[in-house]
């Protein structure tokens, strides 16, 4: 039972699951349209490929060997979890649709693992992967989680994503439509956007038919575009302190569907990558604070929402 002031991931999970499940992440050696010259080159200016392990470009071990690593991690304190392989690195519906498919298998195949979550882009979904994720949704749990960062195609430009707003919501409805439990991915704070357009990203998401969100602070990491853009004009950038950051979520979470699925506020990058903003707060820490700001205002996701 979910007595928090948002809708929480884990009780979610609870719903369909009558044990304990913890996500494996899993890279299996994709790349991204705009890093190989499809769209562009170099990526998004936020990301550094050091940042996933193993990287882009590197020999990558087999998803089984992953899975058998960090289910062996677990299984000796929780014998009876279940896992989730989170195909997590990069595109991860960008390869041949034979590739594809025999690397989910692959991973739906071994002992323990009860499902799927799958990170791509909104512009990677094609018709014939959609068939096969409609039909693999009615043998195991399945969630298609978008990479969507922001509503405005002014700061996707900016970013490098290379594709707009709405490949993000045509990607969304088609698997929503298709009866897919579908997240979407933002970061908060991107350059120029104001704190009123960051509040209209939930207004805008809200009439999605999303399941989960995971939000995030705009984190400047080295060997990016986007460090280099910031050494060169910091102006450009707005870098939350903690307790300014911890009330834009609780903002954000009042106009958001009450519906939807809270997965995730912050996220930790490593310290040896990361420039700012540096909180040092883990993850826990920073929820507890969340959860205590909620209180202190007496307020609740999807208090100001408006159908």
């Amino acid at each position: 039972m979910n007595n928090k002031p948002y809708k929480e991931f884990g009780s979610f999970l609870s719903e369909y699951f009558p044990h304990k499940v913890q996500k494996i992440s899993v890279n299996a050696g994709f790349t991204c349209p705009n890093r190989d010259g499809v769209k562009g080159v170099g990526g998004c200016t936020y990301c550094n490929n050091q940042s996933f392990s193993p990287g882009y470009g590197r020999d990558v071990r087999t998803v089984t060997e992953q899975l058998k690593d960090g289910i062996d991690f677990f299984s000796h304190k929780y014998p009876d979890m279940k896992y989730l392989a989170y195909f997590q690195s990069y595109t991860n519906t960008y390869d041949s649709l034979e590739s594809l498919i025999a690397k989910y298998e692959e991973a739906l195949s071994y002992p323990g693992v009860v499902g799927l979550i799958i990170g791509t882009r909104p512009d990677c979904m094609p018709d014939d992967l959609l068939k096969y994720f409609e039909e693999l949704k009615n043998r195991t749990f399945l969630m298609i989680e978008y990479g969507i960062e922001s509503t405005l195609d002014s700061t996707l430009k900016f970013i490098n994503r290379g594709h707009f707003f709405n490949d993000s919501r045509l990607a969304i409805e088609k698997t929503a439509q298709a009866g897919i439990f579908t997240g979407a991915h933002m970061i908060l704070g991107l350059p120029g956007e104001s704190h009123e357009q960051i509040l209209e990203h939930a207004r805008v998401l809200s009439r999605l038919p999303l399941t989960t969100i995971k939000l995030h602070q705009l984190q400047l990491i080295k060997g990016t575009v986007m460090a280099k853009q910031y050494a060169e004009n910091p102006s450009l950038f707005n870098l939350f302190t903690v307790d300014k950051y911890i009330d834009l979520c609780i903002d954000f979470a009042e106009l958001l569907n009450p519906s939807f699925v809270i997965e995730r506020f912050v996220s930790q990058s490593p310290k040896s990558l990361l420039i700012a903003p540096d909180w040092g707060v883990k993850n826990f820490e920073f929820t507890a604070k969340v959860l205590k700001r909620f209180e202190e205002r007496n307020t609740w996701q999807g208090k100001l929402y408006k159908e």
